[in-house]
C-alpha cells in the first residue's frame, strides 16, 4: 500500500544544510564534490519516521537536477529513505513561492495540512511553506534562537524531529 495519498502525511525536507552538509569550498553539483556528508542524526530520524510518513526532499538547488540529487543522496545512504525528490529544475519555481509548494501538494495528492516542511532557511523554508498553508519546522543548529508560532516550530537537532512532528499531530487533532 502506498504511503502517498489524501490521508497520508508527508515531511518535506530541504537539502543543503538540512539533509546534507554544504561545503562552501565546493561548487557545482553536490554529487561531484570530493566529499559529502549528512547533517548529524538525520539518518536516524528518517529511519524512525519512514514507517509512518511519506518523506520527500524539496530543494531550490540550481546546480543539480533530480538525477544528480539522487546520486549525491546515494553517496551518503539517504536516497532509499526518500519517497520523492522535488527540485527547482523540475518544478520551475523556487521556495518561498507558493507555486513551488502548490506543485508538491498537487503531486502528492495530500491535504496541505498533512504536510510539514523542515528546513534551515527561516524565510524560504518556514515562512514560504506557511504562506502556502503548510506547517513547518525550522532546523536551526547554528544559534540558540528558538521561534515558535501557530504554523511553525524550531528544532536544533534531528533527534527531536519525531517528537516535534507528534506535537503538530496532536494540535491538528484538537
Amino acid at each position: 500500500m502506498s504511503k502517498i495519498g489524501r490521508d497520508s502525511r508527508c515531511v518535506l525536507l530541504d537539502w543543503g544544510n538540512t539533509l546534507m552538509r554544504e561545503f562552501p569550498e565546493y561548487s557545482g553539483p553536490m554529487a561531484d564534490w570530493p566529499r559529502v556528508a549528512t547533517v548529524p542524526n538525520v539518518e536516524e530520524a528518517l529511519l524512525e519516521l519512514r514507517p509512518h510518513w511519506t518523506l520527500a526532499l524539496a530543494t531550490n538547488t540550481v546546480d543539480s537536477d533530480e538525477m544528480a540529487i539522487c546520486k549525491a543522496l546515494d553517496r551518503v545512504g539517504l536516497r532509499s529513505l526518500l519517497d520523492k525528490v522535488y527540485c527547482y529544475q523540475s518544478i520551475g519555481h523556487s521556495k518561498p513561492a507558493p507555486a513551488f509548494f502548490n506543485h508538491i501538494v498537487e503531486d502528492l495528492r495530500m491535504d496541505r495540512r498533512r504536510i510539514v516542511m523542515v528546513g534551515d532557511g527561516f524565510e524560504k523554508d518556514v515562512l514560504g511553506a506557511n504562506g502556502a498553508g503548510i506547517r513547518s519546522i525550522w532546523y536551526n543548529e547554528l544559534s540558540d534562537e528558538i521561534r515558535s508560532g501557530k504554523m511553525y516550530r524550531t528544532i536544533r537537532d534531528f533527534r527531536s524531529l519525531p517528537e516535534t512532528l507528534a506535537v503538530f499531530d496532536i494540535e491538528e487533532d484538537s
